[in-house]
């Protein structure tokens, strides 16, 4: 045994040692930097991004390619976007905070009842021939019908309700989420439903334990798919579908159009893409670089 215990404490070989740092390739490590360090490095680029996105908007401004009633500056834009964020209506609701929150509001009913279409469609028609055969290229075809011919068909069969718009929101973002779980499945390796086949997954289990999260890369792709979508049938919805007392972010674009009222029409479009922005940043981001670590593909 003393010799066994010798042997083992033995100086690696320069061979012996080259494995070693190889192996020590794939081993994750937290890093260095502070939670400060971390979130300035991911913020610093969307804040040059938009730095220039501006200029270049301001740029074009002092072209004259347009008069600045039709075409303001960003500077203009941003003091009636403050102004629209602090005014109050007369319940003593800010304009553009209670237009935010019935807009999100819609969004996460519209999308919440999306994904449950979508996934449990994307899952039926992916594990099963006929279901593929009679309504894959459906879906597809859904996908990429316009949202706006979906408006005529809301406003017929729901009238100007919230209902309308919800209907709209899911159609553009059911068929999505279901192609994103459709081509996750598509793309599981054959070795893995075989051997939960071996191991005794079947029916329920084997979606709950294998299909499902194999496919979770290609699921989460089509949630983000997804959700531009519903964002963008929802700013379509809002424009066309007006609820009296109920204001948002569409009826603020379609009231600044009417009014001519072109730094507030750049207001609300400033908030809608800021929004899209915070949204991807904060929630697929995130999820995104969770499956990358959990995959192997990225930084612990």
């Amino acid at each position: 045994m003393a010799l066994d215990i010798e042997e083992h404490h033995q100086p690696l070989t320069d061979r012996e040692a080259e494995i070693a740092g190889l192996d020590a390739l794939d081993i994750p490590f937290e890093s260095a930097k502070g939670r400060f360090a971390r979130t300035w490095e991911g913020l610093w680029p969307k804040l040059a991004a938009l730095a220039l996105f501006f200029f270049g908007w301001q740029v074009i401004v002092w072209t004259g390619w347009k008069p600045e009633f039709a075409l303001p500056g960003p500077v203009a834009a941003l003091k009636s976007l403050w102004h629209a964020a602090w005014d109050s209506t007369p319940n003593g609701s800010h304009v553009l905070v209670h237009a935010t929150v019935n807009t999100m509001r819609r969004a996460a009913i519209g999308y919440a009842i999306s994904v449950v279409i979508g996934v449990a469609i994307g899952l039926a028609v992916a594990r099963s021939r006929i279901l593929r055969a009679a309504v894959g290229s459906m879906i597809t075809g859904l996908q990429t019908m316009p949202t706006i011919a979906w408006l005529p068909l809301a406003v017929l069969l729901f009238q100007l309700s919230e209902t309308a718009i919800t209907f709209v929101v899911v159609l553009g973002a059911a068929p999505a989420i279901a192609n994103g779980v459709i081509s996750g499945v598509d793309h599981i390796p054959p070795v893995l439903l075989r051997a939960g086949r071996v191991i005794g997954a079947k029916g329920l289990a084997a979606y709950r334990f294998i299909v499902l999260p194999a496919a979770f890369p290609g699921l989460v792709a089509g949630l983000k798919q997804g959700w531009a979508f519903a964002w963008r049938s929802l700013m379509a919805g809002e424009l066309i579908v007006i609820i009296a007392q109920k204001p948002s972010l569409g009826v603020g674009l379609s009231y600044a159009r009417e009014l001519a009222d072109a730094p507030l029409l750049m207001a609300y479009m400033i908030a809608i893409f800021v929004i899209g922005i915070v949204i991807d940043s904060l929630l697929f981001a995130n999820l995104e670089r969770t499956i990358r670590r959990r995959w192997g593909l990225g930084r612990a």
